[in-house]
């Protein structure tokens, strides 16, 4: 098994009703998690609303998740910010928790250069010993690590051991796999095309959908290399699911279907917005298909 497992979920951060921290949720929702099906949890992500935690909260939830669930799953602590002196500051500071690696995501907004990127994240490695996850979604950060500096920082950088990608160019995907070292792991940032990514390389996923059917996700996975038409039959099952939970901007989509399901949610914080009746009803026919009982 890779070194940080493979499934993933990208943990929603439960809020209360005034949208501070629910952390005894936090606590319930990581351990019921790594009860069904998941390897790991990949903490204040964006799923996890990272954008709108403030630095201490966001060390708050590492210490909650390591507390709640670090002796039976991995935790790799979500550090990533548009700027490399922050970056580097709450890389250190995380590392000092417990946690067993860092995800470090693409500087948003700024749209650095190859050149750029290669520094930040060389900076940002440097301070700690822990394995590194990047994360490269251009969808989101407007900024693609390209898949030549991503097979450069992986043969220089000793503690860069992995990549979620999000790109959904399996051409680049297969591309790195044929040239990466042996220990560098690829893993699918995108429930729905984590089954094509496993087949032109790829060895697991950081999950959004593993809320809500973690074990499905972990028998697709364990079937792939010797029965592919029952790792397919699992991908089109789940599949209005995978869709279903970005219907609207993520994590709308899951909170709703986190309270369906009875699990801890609560709202998202502002400036994204909470799912209406039309997206209530499309994530609950989701679940529906994907077998998820209400």
């Amino acid at each position: 098994m890779p070194s940080l497992g493979r499934v993933l979920t990208a943990m929603a951060t439960p809020m209360q009703p005034d949208r501070s921290i629910d952390f005894d949720g936090v606590q319930r929702l990581a351990t019921h998690l790594v009860d069904r099906g998941n390897d790991g949890l990949v903490v204040c992500g964006t799923t996890g609303e990272s954008p709108t935690l403030s630095h201490a909260e966001t060390l708050d939830m590492f210490r909650a998740v390591v507390d709640a669930v670090g002796d039976r799953a991995t935790v790799v602590a979500g550090c990533g910010k548009n700027d490399t002196a922050a970056t580097v500051a709450l890389t250190s500071e995380a590392s000092a928790l417990g946690v067993d690696a860092v995800m470090l995501v693409t500087p948003y907004y700024n749209k650095p250069s190859q050149r750029g990127l290669a520094n930040h994240f060389t900076q940002a490695a440097a301070a700690t010993q822990l394995p590194v996850m990047l994360y490269n979604i251009p969808s989101r950060s407007a900024c693609e690590i390209a898949p030549e500096t991503l097979l450069d920082l992986a043969e220089t950088v000793p503690n860069i051991t992995a990549v979620k990608d999000a790109v959904g160019d399996f051409t680049k995907t297969a591309w790195l796999a044929a040239r990466k070292p042996g220990d560098f792991d690829i893993y699918s940032g995108d429930d729905a095309t984590f089954l094509p990514l496993l087949a032109v390389g790829g060895i697991g996923v950081v999950s959004v959908a593993a809320h809500l059917v973690g074990d499905d996700i972990a028998q697709m996975v364990d079937a792939f290399p010797t029965d592919a038409r029952k790792a397919q039959e699992i991908h089109l099952r789940l599949l209005p699911l995978f869709t279903g939970l970005f219907v609207d901007t993520s994590p709308g989509p899951l909170k709703a279907a986190l309270r369906m399901v009875g699990l801890p949610a609560g709202p998202v914080r502002p400036p994204l917005a909470d799912a209406d009746e039309r997206v209530e009803a499309v994530v609950r026919d989701a679940l529906h298909a994907a077998g998820v009982s209400l």
